[in-house]
């Protein structure tokens, strides 16, 4: 019986035991060193509760120092003549108990700095002083205050077994919440994932709010790239809100809670984010009553809001994915049309169609900078007034983007006020989206899409605009181009004129189209003599400088040509022979006046009319080149229009 009751006590405190040497092998290290100043605390007062009815007539001061050597206890004021903290920090550094006896004005004295080892590693985490005056020496000594700090040492330990206890059963008490909650957002994850549609998956999340919190009021506000007929989910305005909660909570990512300060109603206001991996969507904005708030229900509403902002965030990339298909198409199908051709005004004109149809914009307005006037022009526009108007380059949205060189989206004009828009003001607009036109690298075009609704463009379309813009760009990239480079086919490179073909083929147009016109042939008199006297080079300059009064003493709408060797040809459309010669005299007379070496010049000068038998480039031509050989003929310095000379 003794034995068997020996072994059943053995066996019954096996577990007890068990328990106190797994409590026992609890420690702390040097990391938590510098957390420890509260339990410190804790620990003295536990202690000197302890102490109290033993040491009434004891006025020895104890006190109880952290590794930073700051007092833990009661402070100094029992002895605020002595340097305590020099000897903490002496007992610190050695690692050994330090003693040491002096005198005051309240007489000898004898400090005691004892160190507290942990119980596995025996890391010294705090040091006991005892401060004790010469007619209290019989009350303590060496030995007494080592056993008051082991006395400290264990309350020290039996704080941090409770604090660590208590935090395991917190912790249990919390695992065990958490699984009722988690079966209960299991449900509601579950039907999230299951939609693949943004509006469905919003809906669950109002339904599930109102379903566990009737009383809550809720409001979605969401960033302006989503619309929904839902009433309670509106369009979050940066701007006009200032920094209330829930701009606060959108612009920081994450759980903002603001509590009243009235007595009698106590509303709990919170701002939650709606978001995913790849950015904030939006803010639930929820006001309720705090006492039927806990702070596990707004863990449960944060994970809600977290799985919608996930379950959000797919369904939003599902979309994005088939609008993407759509967008690749679309590019893909503008660009081979408008890379068909290579002619500015057809791909302005098409871009501007285009452009208002992929957008559904109201009006649209397309813009050139011409870098010799420094104004943007409009070179394609739906908008009648705009046409054929052209806007100093600092003006309005236009300059914005060139100023700026990024895209512009405005969700109410009326409350816009960095620049004034006369595209705007026209077409009544309150919604635009505009995007530079990059050419070669540089802004040399604005597109300007508006819309009278409010909020009438979405984030994707002002992404989606400045995609076609790059393309557009290179579009009028490449008709530049090729408009430069027919321009310099077309030219002489001595004197900058046109080539002859050029010539013909502007007359040859000239003659379909218009009523009359005159063609001057100019010829350098005794040009090889020039040559042969001041040698090529010079004969070079004299033919620039010939090019150059023929071209500054005609009109603007005059064609001006090399026709080959020392010989030039001017077309003047819309006038007959004798206007022409007018300006060939001019001509004339400043060529002998302005020339070094001086030159003379002689012209053959001819004319047609729709009402000539037979009108062709090449008869005007002939025509003129038989009255510049009567001129030199003649005597050369002299003009002669066809049938008839002017001798000067």
């Amino acid at each position: 019986m003794n034995s068997r009751s020996s072994g059943d006590s053995a066996s019954s405190a096996a577990p007890h035991e068990a328990h106190v040497f797994w409590m026992q092998k609890m420690d702390i290290t040097p990391f938590d060193f510098s957390y420890l100043g509260s339990l410190l605390q804790q620990a003295y007062t536990d202690w000197h509760t302890q102490r109290r009815p033993h040491s009434d007539r004891s006025s020895i001061i104890y006190n109880v120092w952290n590794t930073e050597g700051i007092c833990m206890g009661q402070g100094n004021e029992g002895a605020p003549l002595l340097d305590v903290h020099s000897t903490v920090m002496q007992c610190l550094e050695s690692g050994q108990a330090q003693s040491l006896r002096g005198t005051t004005e309240n007489g000898e004295y004898h400090l005691m700095a004892e160190p507290l080892f942990s119980r596995t590693n025996k890391d010294m985490f705090a040091v006991f002083t005892a401060v004790t005056y010469e007619q209290n020496r019989d009350d303590t000594s060496e030995a007494v205050v080592r056993s008051e700090a082991l006395h400290y040492r264990t309350c020290f330990y039996r704080r941090f077994e409770y604090i660590f206890m208590t935090d395991l059963l917190h912790a249990h008490e919390q695992t065990a919440r958490e699984e009722h909650r988690r079966s209960i957002l299991f449900q509601i994850v579950q039907r999230m994932h299951d939609k693949m549609d943004v509006d469905a998956i919003l809906d669950e999340v109002f339904d599930s709010i109102d379903y566990l919190y009737p009383t809550t009021r809720m409001t979605l506000y969401m960033s302006q790239d989503q619309s929904s007929l839902n009433p309670r989910i509106k369009p979050l305005l940066v701007h006009e809100r200032g920094e209330d909660i829930c701009v606060q909570s959108f612009m920081e990512g994450k759980l903002i809670v603001v509590r009243s300060d009235e007595v009698e109603h106590r509303i709990l206001e919170v701002g939650l984010p709606l978001k995913g991996k790849q950015g904030i969507y939006g803010v639930f904005h929820i006001k309720m009553n705090e006492e039927l708030m806990e702070d596990s229900d707004l863990q449960l509403i944060t994970m809600m809001a977290d799985t919608a902002g996930t379950a959000f965030e797919n369904a939003k990339l599902h979309e994005q994915s088939n609008m993407l298909i759509q967008e690749l198409r679309l590019i893909n199908d503008l660009t081979q049309r408008l890379n068909k051709s290579l002619q500015l005004m057809e791909i302005y004109q098409f871009s501007e169609q285009e452009l208002k149809d992929i957008f559904q914009a109201e009006s649209c307005c397309i813009l050139q900078l011409n870098d010799s006037t420094n104004h943007f022009e409009v070179m394609s526009s739906n908008v009648n007034e705009l046409c054929r108007k052209s806007f100093p380059m600092d003006y309005g949205i236009a300059g914005l983007l060139y100023q700026t060189e990024e895209p512009l989206i405005l969700s109410n004009y009326a409350k816009y006020d960095k620049v004034s828009s006369v595209f705007m003001d026209l077409t009544g607009s309150m919604s635009l989206i505009a995007s530079p036109v990059r050419v070669n690298g540089e802004v040399k075009g604005a597109i300007l899409l508006g819309h009278p609704k409010k909020q009438y463009f979405s984030y994707d379309n002002y992404r989606l605009l400045q995609m076609l813009s790059i393309h557009i760009g290179l579009a009028l990239s490449n008709a530049t181009l090729h408009a430069e480079v027919r321009r310099l086919a077309n030219l002489d490179m001595l004197t900058g004129l046109y080539v002859r073909h050029y010539l013909d083929s502007v007359i040859h147009e000239r003659q379909a189209h218009e009523f009359c016109g005159s063609l001057v042939v100019v010829d350098i008199d005794q040009f090889k003599q020039v040559n042969d006297t001041f040698g090529h080079q010079t004969g070079d300059q004299v033919l620039k400088q010939v090019s150059d009064i023929v071209t500054s003493s005609v009109r603007p709408e005059d064609i001006c040509a090399r026709w080959g060797g020392e010989e030039l040809a001017i077309y003047m459309p819309q006038i007959g022979a004798r206007q022409a010669l007018e300006y060939a005299e001019i001509i004339r007379t400043r060529v002998a006046e302005e020339t070094r070496p001086s030159v003379t010049v002689s012209s053959g000068i001819a004319e047609w009319n729709w009402m000539d038998e037979k009108v062709s480039v090449e008869s005007l031509f002939y025509r003129a080149d038989m009255a510049l050989y009567d001129a030199k003929n003649g005597g050369r310095n002299r003009i002669v229009m066809e049938e008839q000379e002017v001798t000067r």
